[in-house]
């Protein structure tokens, strides 16, 4: 199963969370019980908001994305987060598959 999955007009991710990392950006899938979950590490810490921001610009900037477009909308206070990107599936999908290219 995929880290994301299409919806109408826009695509869901699921990813965990690295708060306070050392390497910030998108570092590869980690394993889960639903099935794979991508891999986001951000140098901000786990409060008022401000990893969940680092993660949508993370995210916007990896995809070539407005800010705005990138939203999460479950897991606030958790590692593992649900990520709504407002942009077609089919516009977008290449992109996604780039962000974790089979080993």
């Amino acid at each position: 199963m995929s880290f994301w999955r299409p919806g109408a007009g826009m695509v869901l991710l699921s990813v965990k969370v690295q708060p306070k990392s050392r390497r910030p950006g998108v570092q590869g899938l980690a394993p889960d019980v639903e099935g794979e979950r991508l891999r986001i590490g951000v140098a901000e810490p786990a409060e008022d908001g401000r990893a969940n921001k680092a993660v949508c610009d993370i995210l916007a900037r990896a995809l070539g994305l407005p800010a705005g477009a990138v939203n999460v909308t479950h897991g606030k206070t958790s590692r593992q987060k649900t990520i709504q990107i407002d942009v077609p599936p089919d516009a977008i999908a290449q992109k996604l598959e780039a962000l974790c290219p089979p080993p």
